[in-house]
């Protein structure tokens, strides 16, 4: 094995805004829960590392597939003022990447495999959760991993998997051996992990915070990034009578409708909420999703729909990160029998293996990917995404 490796680092200066206060979670000049509120100047370097040894709990992983992520763009992306867009935790400089699956080399002795109950010996297939929950707080032992108060997150503040290598705690692993029986070509099986996570991201929000719905409901998924995108899989999956998606995206259309996907909305060409009621007879959704990041622009019409619509009890999923405020009318909540409800995460709730196995039974995530490169290409990609939505996931596959 080689002694060094190369990362995709980004680099910010800590530089909070007027009237900022650290909070109880945060750490001065290294992490804080308010990101875009704290770093500015983000730039991508390609650094070298020593490579690094497992803990007694913990494995080595060689990284073959990670997948850019929303959250990469964003984290590297200045505002006007220089501060990143990222609202979330952030602590740099770190080694980007989360999305990832690889093969196990080494292991700490009191790392185990969930799947097999033993301990890891190394050449095991798997897949990572992003978000290292510690066990040990009210909201972990409270059996919510999602909101843990001493939670990190690779490649947010930790350093992630755009690189050969990477440690992690053995509990967050998850074993992909059934993609196997799918997925003939390993690298296949290896991209297909690698959509793990965020299709668990989607999952979390519509089934386990969004409470899932009845086989024949209508669907509203708006936003036809990744998490959308995996949103539509599953609640076709799961039942649906009417998938619909509004994108305004041609290329991401069109693999809304691979993915599952009944009906096509571009609310820049049309009215959202008329189109919604028009496809549904007069009844609306029963859930709804805002995966794009742009409430203030997109919930009006979701509401407009909900207090339209002939349907009762609508919930409406917020699961894309911006740190903007949504104009909520509490009247339409109240006579229409809706509910908000936020979602972050994927760890918990059996949301990895269920995801695995859907993959491993039919639910085929892999047209996502419309892009592979290279370790030396990602920083380029990374800035490239944050105008060009031609491409919807882009996937480094590491030498």
């Amino acid at each position: 094995m080689d002694k060094k490796m190369r990362g995709v680092t980004l680099v910010a200066d800590w530089d909070p805004k007027p009237g900022f206060k650290l909070g109880p979670k945060d750490i001065d000049k290294r992490q804080t829960y308010l990101g875009s509120q704290v770093y500015r100047n983000p730039r991508i370097e390609i650094r070298e590392y020593d490579i690094p040894k497992p803990g007694p709990e913990e494995v080595l992983i060689e990284v073959k597939a990670c997948g850019i992520c929303g959250s990469d763009v964003h984290m590297a992306q200045p505002d006007d003022q220089g501060y990143i867009y990222y609202p979330g935790l952030t602590g740099f400089p770190s080694i980007l990447g989360h999305e990832l699956s690889g093969v196990v080399v080494d292991a700490g002795e009191k790392a185990f495999d969930k799947k097999t109950n033993r301990r890891f010996k190394g050449g095991e297939w798997v897949c990572a959760e992003e978000m290292l929950w510690c066990g040990n707080c009210q909201p972990c032992a409270d059996g919510w991993p999602n909101h843990c108060e001493r939670l990190d997150e690779i490649g947010f503040n930790v350093n992630g998997a755009f690189a050969k290598y990477i440690v992690l705690p053995s509990r967050c692993l998850w074993g992909i051996e059934d993609l196997k029986s799918v997925y003939k070509n390993d690298m296949d099986c290896f991209l297909a992990a690698s959509l793990v996570e965020p299709t668990s991201v989607a999952y979390n929000a519509v089934i386990e915070r969004g409470g899932g719905i009845r086989p024949g409901d209508n669907v509203v998924i708006c936003g036809g990034g990744p998490v959308g995108l995996a949103a539509c899989a599953i609640l076709k999956r799961a039942g649906a009578a009417r998938v619909i998606l509004s994108e305004p995206s041609k290329g991401r259309a069109e693999l809304g409708r691979k993915l599952g996907a009944d009906y096509i909305i571009d609310p820049l060409k049309e009215d959202f909420t008329q189109r919604v009621l028009e496809i549904t007879n007069g009844m609306g959704a029963a859930l709804y999703l805002e995966a794009t990041g742009l409430p203030t622009a997109v919930y009006p019409g979701i509401e407009q729909a909900v207090w339209e619509g002939r349907t009762l009890n609508s919930t409406i999923v917020v699961v894309a990160r911006a740190d903007a405020k949504m104009p909520v009318t509490g009247e339409v909540l109240q006579v229409r029998r809706a509910r908000i409800i936020g979602a972050q995460g994927h760890s918990g709730h059996g949301t990895f293996p269920r995801v695995i196995q859907s993959m491993a039974t039919g639910m085929d995530m892999l047209p996502m990917i419309t892009k592979k490169i290279k370790l030396d290409d990602v920083p380029e990609n990374i800035v490239a995404l944050r105008t060009d939505r031609s491409e919807c996931k882009i996937t480094c596959i590491m030498d």
